[in-house]
């Protein structure tokens, strides 16, 4: 046996087995950030944008989501004016947690 074969076994042995695991989420916890409030007069506008929205729609979101502040990009799955949520590109935002919308219609 070749010795870049007997390295090849022990290869997938981790003997720090969780450890890479608990530092991504120790990490992940330390860039947490709280909620920015929302101005009446940026809540107002986001309405009124959502309002304009329809599903298919190319979209840009800021906001609040797992404790971070995220920009998403993309389409418009679906918008529950009911429940107060929209989906785009399979995430979920809630109204309340949008910072900052824009969108520009597909041609």
């Amino acid at each position: 046996m070749t010795q870049k074969e007997r390295a090849k076994q022990f290869a997938p042995f981790d003997s720090l087995k969780g450890l890479h695991e608990a530092l991504r989420d120790r990490e992940e916890r330390h860039s947490r950030v709280e909620k920015r409030e929302i101005s009446e007069e940026a809540a107002e506008r986001n309405s009124r944008v959502i309002m304009k929205l329809e599903k298919g729609m190319q979209a840009e979101i800021s906001c609040y989501s797992a404790f971070h502040d995220v920009t998403l990009c993309g389409v418009i799955d679906k918008i529950d004016t009911t429940y107060k949520y929209l989906v785009i590109d399979g995430e979920k935002v809630w109204f309340d947690d949008i910072y900052d919308i824009g969108f520009r219609a597909t041609v």
